[in-house]
């Protein structure tokens, strides 16, 4: 393959998205230097707005993993990526009205310290664990693939931009903490828009407008979005994308610590509710900018496919290739483009290292020293953002075993991310599970999920279920690369055809659905949780939706959980505290540790402030 390499501009370009990242960590530093406490440093100081948080949900999952693989994926397999639209919304409703009610009115900083208000510490320390291992692979996967892309097809140094991303997110999230990842977040989403819109108005230009787009694309297959076909084991039909989707984007935002920190750091709940909202406006945009460029990506090679042709060597590679092909007569807006990719990966990184050192924080070392001066734990918060800044770019070098972009990305999401939805939906919706059930259905999700995807590694499913759309090459200058044919495994055994050979989508709803089931179960057996020990702002009455009609069945379903709606909304408007009972023992025989918690609620905005929760009370 013939590599264009960049000209001088598309390196100015390039350099300019680093030097005003770099910008924002100082600015912060130097501004907030003098009121910086570890509640600073790691939440904002609870006082964020909606929009800047918005902005860097959205910059912060719409990563390179979306720059790059989204279009490849329509390119190959059709636009029925677009379907992903209804997964986001039921996504983020689920969070806003489910979720994130009980983080925010808890007054937690780490996601995690629900678990011990919840259950109890172990339990806690393990999701805590699980965490930190999924968030590392999958910084790992985005820091890696798309500085791969890029090299064999741009010629740009590989290991240059793999260091450049870790110093450079290191070193803003170090500096200037919560702040600066959500504002550098903001810059980036703009960039990655950017990026995106002169690849649509100069892909159409040259594929001859939409419309000619449009019609190739129907001629080609690539709008047949919606496949009813309800066979688990095809790789995108209708139903993966909605259930699948919705179990696997539900992991990475409904429970996961980079997503509530950031909705934790707004000023009223109002306020996080909106910001969960405005993103989904955010998702939606980059979604579908990704699958018109696919589209657009595809009308220009309907006749010489780079992939199949052996011009690239990786279905990722696609779009850097396309770019550089289009814009091969325009400087610097290849390096723009870099730029768009560049900005998922910083705002996803920088959002991994602030949210590990976070959980690390809170979980652990202010478990085990719980009167660290507001000095030193601001200091030990930035050593953690160091130490791992150096572990993700490091894991980078594991990533490039690991296959497609977006199928690496949201299979590490869901072997971990589909457990971990399931042990908060047992703490939340299930009041009667105890701290065996949630640890023994952790480690059933967990062991359950591991077992589907590593098993799908190592025997992949049948060209049957997986392969592509028809790629023509017959327009291609004969190339002299030769393509390596995979090696033909003679014998496989009964269960590779069947459940490892399963949608990579449904691995959060095995772990999930594992995880809730076993905790049920093993809650039964060993003996219930009493409700009247567990506080009512830690469990989300859902019944309430399906008993509408009876208190009676209501009251039943809330297991002795004394969650009495108005009695709760008299005693916050009346400004009384909530405090855990410092009495109630938890059936293993350790006292159960908690927090004073005092949300407060604001009757005119009918809405919860943040408070300022640095008194911590262990008993």
């Amino acid at each position: 393959m013939e590599v264009k390499n960049f000209v001088v501009w598309d390196y100015v370009v390039f350099a300019a998205l680093f030097i005003i990242s770099s910008g924002i960590g100082v600015f912060f530093a130097i501004k907030e230097r003098k009121k910086m406490t570890s509640t600073e440093f790691l939440v904002g100081g609870r006082q964020m707005s909606f929009g800047p948080v918005a902005l860097s949900l959205t910059a912060s999952f719409m990563s390179a993993v979306t720059v790059l693989g989204a279009p490849s994926e329509v390119y190959r397999f059709g636009a029925s990526f677009l379907i992903f639209m209804i997964p986001y919304a039921c996504v983020i409703i689920l969070t806003s009205e489910l979720f994130l009610p009980v983080f925010y009115r808890s007054g937690i900083t780490s996601t995690y310290e629900y678990l011990q208000l919840r259950f109890n510490k172990p339990v806690r320390y393990a999701a805590t664990v699980i965490y930190i291992v999924q968030t590392i692979l999958y910084t790992g996967v985005v820091v890696y693939a798309p500085a791969l892309a890029l090299n064999q097809v741009t010629g740009f140094d590989l290991w240059g931009s793999v260091f450049a991303t870790g110093i450079i997110c290191t070193f803003y999230c170090t500096l200037g903490g919560l702040k600066a990842v959500v504002w550098t977040d903001a810059f980036q989403m703009v960039v990655m828009i950017v990026g995106f819109l002169t690849v649509l108005i100069r892909g159409s230009a040259q594929t001859g407008g939409f419309h000619n787009v449009l019609e190739h694309s129907l001629n080609g297959s690539r709008l047949d979005m919606f496949d009813f076909d309800v066979d688990p084991l095809r790789r995108h039909t209708i139903w993966t994308i909605v259930i699948g989707g919705t179990f696997t984007w539900l992991g990475i935002y409904g429970v996961n610590q980079s997503t509530i920190q950031r909705c934790i750091s707004c000023k009223t709940e109002k306020h996080a509710k909106l910001a969960l909202y405005f993103n989904l406006l955010g998702l939606w945009i980059i979604l579908v900018c990704a699958v018109f460029s696919g589209l657009i990506m595809y009308t220009y090679f309907k006749d010489c496919d780079p992939w199949t042709s052996g011009i690239i060597s990786a279905p990722d590679q696609l779009m850097p290739y396309f770019v550089m092909e289009i814009f091969a007569t325009m400087p610097g807006l290849p390096g723009l483009f870099v730029a768009c990719a560049f900005s998922g990966t910083l705002s996803t990184v920088a959002a991994s290292i602030n949210a590990l050192a976070t959980v690390t924080f809170e979980d652990f070392i202010k478990s085990f020293f719980p009167h660290l001066s507001g000095k030193l734990s601001t200091w030990i918060s930035k050593g953690l953002c160091i130490l791992f800044g150096v572990m993700c770019t490091s894991m980078a070098v594991a990533a490039s075993l690991m296959g497609s972009v977006v199928q690496s990305a949201l299979s590490i999401h869901g072997m971990c991310g589909g457990p971990m939805l399931g042990l908060f939906f047992l703490g939340i919706v299930f009041p009667f599970v105890n701290w065996q059930g949630a640890l023994g259905g952790l480690l059933t999700g967990i062991t359950l999920s591991f077992w589907v995807a590593v098993g799908a590694f190592i025997y992949p499913a049948p060209n049957s279920k997986t392969w592509p759309l028809p790629l023509s090459t017959e327009q291609c200058i004969p190339s002299n690369v030769t393509k390596s044919v995979p090696p033909v495994l003679s014998s496989r055994p009964a269960l590779a055809d069947i459940w490892y050979s399963l949608s990579y989508l449904y691995y959060s709803a095995v772990g999930c659905l594992g995880c809730i089931a076993a905790g049920v179960i093993i809650s039964f057996i060993t003996g219930h949780q009493k409700g009247k020990d567990i506080q009512p702002l830690l469990i989300r009455p859902v019944c309430n939706l399906f008993c509408f009609w009876s208190k009676k069945y209501k009251t039943l379903c809330w297991c002795g959980v004394q969650h009495d709606n108005e009695t709760e909304q008299e005693n916050l408007e009346d400004g009384n505290t909530w405090k855990q009972g410092a009495e109630s023992v938890s059936q293993n025989g350790l006292r159960q540790e908690s927090l004073v918690h005092i949300p407060g609620y604001d009757p005119k905005d009918k809405s919860y402030n943040n408070p300022a929760f640095e008194n911590v009370t262990h008993f």
